[in-house]
C-alpha cells in the first residue's frame, strides 16, 4: 500500500490552490508587475549616464635584480613575495588618499569640478574600483564618471598616480637599505682593521708563525713538539730499564747458589761469564757421573781430575755471580741517574710546550677572528655592489599593458538588466499583493465556504457572463446550470405544496433578477407553468428582460380591486407568466406587508406549479424580510467573491428571522475558466446539454394529460394571454 498518495495528493491540492489565487488576481499581478515595471523604466531613464574606462597594469613584487651574493646570502630586501594579502594591499594603495591627493593635482580636478581638494579625493576614491582578473597577475582599474573624457582621464592618471606612488616608495626603501648598508661596511672595515692588529701584536709579541688550519677547529689538550715526546718517550725506556734491573737483582738476592747460576746463565749481559761457564759446568758433572756409573771409585785419577775440574768452574761461577752481582747494582745506580736527569729534561721540555701551545691558541683564535670578520666584510661589500648595481639597472614593477580608451556607450544605468529586474521585483510584488489580497479577502471563494458558514446546500453554479436564456438562440451549454438548479430544487424542497419562492441576495448586483428569469425560462420549458412576480419595488428589472411595460402589476393589484387576470401576462415562452411591478409606491413595506399580498401568494400557488418572487436586496431594505415571510422558500443568489461571509450570514439570519425556510444557495457569477475547482460543474454542460428535440418535462413535472385544468390561470384566457 502506498501511504503517501495522501500527502502527495495534498501537495499536489496546494499547489492547485496557489495557482487559483494566481488565476483569479492576475488583474492585480498584471497591474502591479506594469506600476513596477514601469517605474523601474522611468528611474533608469532619469538617472544619468555613466561612462566607464579600464587600465590593465601589472604588478610585480618588489625585485632586487640579479644579485652578485648568490644563493649563499640571503638579502632581507628580497622577502616582498606574492603573499595572499598581495593584491589586497595593492588595492588599498591603488585607492589610497595619497596616490590619489597626486591624480586631483595632476587632472586639477578641485577646480574643475568646482570642490576641495578632501571632497575630491572622497570623489575618487568612490568611482574608482580595482580588481584582479581572474588567473593572471594583472590589475583592472576601472572608473565610472558622467563625463566620458574625464573617466578616461582619471583612469589614467590613476594609474600612472599608483606606478610614481610605488616607485617612490620603493626608491626610498632602495636609498634607506644602501645608506644602512654603506654604514654596514664603515663599520666592519674598523672592525677588521682592529682584528689585523691584534692578529700583528700577537705575530711580534710571542714570535709564532702559525702552520696549518687544524687548530681553527679547537683541539683540546696540550700541543707538545717533538722534542717534548722525545723526551717523555727516553723517560719511559729508562724507567723499564731500572724497573727491569732492580727486577734482576731482587731474584739473585732471593736464589741459592745454584738456582744463582741457573738464572745468571739466561741474563744477557755484557762479560756474563756464568752465561759460558755454566754449560761447561753442568757437562763436567753429567761426565763425573757417567764415569761412576761405569764403575770407577772416588780416588780413581780419572774420577779425582773431574771432582778438581768441577770444583774449579764451581768457584769460576761463583765469582762469577758476586761480579754479575755489583754489574747489576752499578747499572742499576746509572739507570736512575739518568732517570732523574731525564725526568727534569721531560719536566722543562713539557712546561715549554705547555707555553707555546697557550701562545699558538692565542694566535689561532685572534687570526679566526680577523679572518672571519674580514670574509664578513668581503660579502657586505658584494652586498653593497649588489645593491649599486640594482639602482642602475632598474626594473619596472608596474607594467601598464592597456591604456584607458574612451567609452563610446555608457554603462550605467543597464537598461536590460534593470528592466528585467523591475519585472521580475513587480512579478514577485504582484503575487504577494494578490496573496495577501487573497489572505485579506473574506468573501465565499467555494461550495465548501458556503455550506460550512450557511450551513444550507449550494443548489447550484452558474458561470461567468451567463446572459438571458430565452433571448439566445439555439440550445445553450449554459442551460444546464439552471437544469441543475431546478432539479436541485425539486429535490430540496420537503414539502412538494412549498412551490412559491423567493429570490433574495445580500446587495445589489449580485444577478439575483437574471438568476430568477433564467430559472423560470428552465422550468416553463420543462413543463411548468410558471409564474414570475417582479416584487422589487425599489428597482424593478424583469419587465426589462422582456420588454413589457410595467405600469400596470403588482402594487396596482394590492392597491386597488384589479382582478389577478389583470395583472399577469403571458411571455412569448410557453408556460411562463409574468406580472409586472407596477407602479412603484412610497411604502414599500407596507404594501407588501398586507393581507392582499398573502391572498395573491396563496391563490397564485395554486394556479400556477412554480411562483417565483424577485425581491430587493435583504441588507438594504425590509421588503425582502416581508417576503420571506409570505412565501414557502427562500433562495439566496450569492455572487462569487463578493460579499464577506459575515454578511452572508446576517442574510440567513434575517430570512430566518422572520420565519422563512432557506432551501439553499445559489453561487452565481463564478469565472469556471480561472476557479479550476468549480470546471468539474461546467465541463460537460456542452457535452451532455439535450438537444432541443430531446427536451421533456423534468422528473415529478405534471404532463399535458395528467395537469389539472385548476392549475392553469383563471379567467379570461384573452385577457390573460
Amino acid at each position: 500500500m502506498n501511504l503517501s498518495t495522501p500527502q502527495q495528493n495534498e501537495a499536489a491540492l496546494h499547489a492547485v490552490d496557489y495557482w487559483q489565487v494566481i488565476k483569479n488576481r492576475y488583474g492585480i499581478i498584471l497591474l502591479t508587475l506594469l506600476l513596477v515595471f514601469m517605474t523601474a523604466a522611468v528611474i533608469t531613464y532619469v538617472m544619468p549616464k555613466k561612462f566607464e574606462s579600464a587600465a590593465t597594469i601589472e604588478v610585480k613584487p618588489r625585485s632586487t635584480g640579479v644579485s652578485p651574493l648568490g644563493s649563499g646570502f640571503s638579502d632581507p630586501s628580497s622577502s616582498a613575495m606574492m603573499t595572499p594579502q598581495f593584491f589586497g594591499t595593492e588595492f588599498a594603495k591603488i585607492t589610497s588618499s595619497n596616490a590619489l591627493s597626486k591624480v586631483v593635482d595632476n587632472l586639477e580636478l578641485v577646480n574643475k569640478w568646482g570642490v576641495d581638494k578632501e571632497t575630491a579625493i572622497g570623489i575618487l576614491k568612490g568611482i574608482v574600483n580595482t580588481q584582479n582578473i581572474r588567473g593572471t597577475d594583472l590589475i583592472s582599474i576601472r572608473v565610472r564618471h558622467t563625463d566620458k573624457e574625464d573617466a578616461r582621464n582619471v583612469t589614467a592618471e590613476v594609474a600612472r598616480a599608483y606606478k610614481a606612488y610605488r616607485t617612490e616608495i620603493e626608491n626610498r626603501d632602495a636609498d634607506r637599505a644602501l645608506y644602512e648598508l654603506n654604514k654596514a661596511v664603515r663599520d666592519q672595515e674598523d672592525k677588521v682593521e682592529e682584528r689585523r692588529k691584534v692578529l700583528a701584536t700577537i705575530v711580534r709579541t710571542k714570535g709564532i708563525i702559525y702552520k696549518g688550519q687544524d687548530s681553527f677547529y679547537g683541539q683540546s689538550g696540550v700541543d707538545e713538539d717533538q722534542g717534548a715526546r722525545n723526551a717523555l718517550q727516553t723517560y719511559n725506556q729508562l724507567e723499564q730499564e731500572k724497573m727491569q734491573l732492580s727486577s734482576q737483582i731482587d731474584s739473585l738476592q732471593k736464589y741459592n747458589s745454584d738456582q744463582l747460576m741457573v738464572y745468571a746463565a739466561g741474563l744477557q749481559l755484557p762479560d756474563n761469564i756464568i752465561r759460558t761457564l755454566h754449560p761447561q759446568y753442568l757437562d763436567a758433572k753429567r761426565q763425573l757421573e757417567s764415569l761412576k756409573i761405569n764403575g770407577l771409585g772416588e780416588n780413581h785419577p780419572t774420577v779425582r781430575a773431574a771432582v778438581d775440574q768441577i770444583s774449579a768452574m764451581k768457584h769460576q761461577l761463583d765469582e762469577g755471580v758476586v761480579n754479575l752481582r755489583a754489574t747489576l747494582g752499578a747499572q742499576l745506580e746509572m739507570a736512575t741517574n739518568r732517570l732523574k736527569d731525564v725526568k727534569v729534561m721531560r719536566d722543562d721540555t713539557r712546561e715549554d710546550a705547555i707555553r707555546r701551545g697557550l701562545d699558538a691558541q692565542d694566535y689561532v683564535d685572534a687570526k679566526r677572528d680577523f679572518e672571519t670578520d674580514q670574509d664578513l666584510l668581503q660579502k657586505l661589500r658584494l652586498r653593497q655592489i649588489g645593491q649599486m648595481m640594482n639602482e642602475k639597472i632598474t626594473q619596472d614593477s608596474i607594467v601598464i599593458h592597456e591604456e584607458p580608451q574612451i567609452s563610446q556607450s555608457p554603462v550605467s544605468p543597464n537598461v536590460t538588466l534593470n528592466l528585467v529586474l523591475g519585472a521580475v521585483v513587480g512579478l514577485i510584488f504582484g503575487v504577494g499583493i494578490a496573496f495577501f489580497l487573497e489572505y485579506l479577502d473574506t468573501s465565499v471563494k467555494s461550495l465548501e465556504d458556503v455550506e460550512r458558514y450557511l450551513q444550507v446546500p449550494v443548489l447550484a453554479v452558474i458561470p461567468k457572463d451567463v446572459g438571458v436564456l430565452h433571448k439566445q438562440s439555439g440550445m445553450s451549454p449554459d442551460a444546464e446550470a439552471y437544469r441543475i438548479l431546478r432539479t436541485n430544487i425539486e429535490f430540496n424542497r420537503k414539502n412538494p405544496e412549498d412551490n412559491a419562492i423567493t429570490v433574495v441576495s445580500g446587495g445589489a448586483g449580485e444577478g439575483k433578477s437574471t438568476t430568477l428569469v433564467n430559472l423560470a425560462y428552465i422550468c416553463a420549458q420543462g413543463g411548468y407553468t410558471t409564474l414570475m412576480i417582479d416584487a422589487d419595488l425599489r428597482r424593478p428589472r424583469l419587465h426589462t428582460f422582456f420588454d413589457i411595460n410595467n405600469s400596470v402589476g403588482l402594487t396596482n393589484y394590492l392597491t386597488t380591486e384589479l382582478m389577478l387576470e389583470d395583472v399577469i401576462l403571458q411571455t412569448p415562452v410557453d408556460n411562463l407568466y409574468f406580472m409586472p411591478s407596477g407602479i412603484l409606491p412610497a411604502d414599500a413595506a407596507g404594501i407588501l406587508n398586507s393581507r392582499r399580498m398573502s391572498e395573491l401568494i396563496q391563490d397564485v400557488k395554486q394556479r400556477f406549479d412554480l411562483v417565483l418572487v424577485d425581491s430587493p436586496p435583504i441588507l438594504g431594505v425590509s421588503d425582502a424580510s416581508v417576503l420571506a415571510s409570505e412565501v414557502d422558500l427562500t433562495m439566496i443568489v450569492v455572487q462569487h467573491r463578493k460579499l464577506p461571509r459575515n454578511m452572508l450570514l446576517r442574510v440567513k439570519q434575517a430570512v430566518e428571522n422572520v420565519g422563512g425556510n432557506v432551501i439553499g444557495v445559489v453561487l452565481n457569477n463564478v469565472d469556471v475558466r480561472s476557479d479550476s475547482q468549480y470546471q468539474y460543474y461546467t465541463s460537460y454542460y456542452t457535452y451532455y446539454a439535450p438537444a432541443e428535440s430531446q427536451i421533456g418535462p423534468p422528473v415529478g413535472a405534471p404532463t399535458a394529460a395528467s395537469k389539472p385544468q385548476a392549475a392553469a390561470p383563471r379567467g379570461n384566457d384573452s385577457e390573460l394571454y
